[in-house]
């Protein structure tokens, strides 16, 4: 079993399909806190439902790329993950909670693509610094 693990061909495959797994997994939840129905909105054109979505899922990649770099376990990966993901989350409610005049659910539902715009690089932004965090 050790031979198989060892196998650097096996160890890529193994962490690939838990980040693909966690990011599913994450944006279901990012689904559930969000108003609106993510691919349904992004099947009918909607620009500023797919820059946040495409920021979501650049933020969760960009966490567990930090977490692979600098983690030599599968389970300590996937911990840093979901902890990184966690705060990512955290941060998409501090974006709603910090724009009072707006809910940011309804503009972004409603195409308004500047937004979608701050949405996307907010989650990126904040990747970045967990991602730091995490090294």
């Amino acid at each position: 079993m050790e031979k198989i693990w060892g196998n650097e061909y096996v160890f890529i495959a193994a962490y690939y399909s838990v980040v693909i797994l966690c990011i599913v997994v994450f944006l279901a939840i990012f689904e559930l806190v969000t108003k609106y129905k993510n691919w349904q909105e992004i099947k009918n054109g909607n620009l500023s439902v797919a820059m946040a979505t495409g920021g979501k899922i650049f933020g969760i990649s960009n966490i567990f790329h930090q977490s692979i770099l600098h983690n030599d376990s599968l389970l300590t990966m996937i911990g840093w993950g979901v902890y990184g993901f966690a705060l990512l989350l955290i941060g998409y409610f501090i974006f709603e909670f910090l724009t009072p005049a707006f809910k940011i659910d309804d503009e972004i539902q409603a195409d308004n693509r500047a937004v979608g715009l701050i949405a996307m690089i907010i989650s990126i932004g904040l990747s970045y610094v967990i991602g730091a965090g995490i090294s």
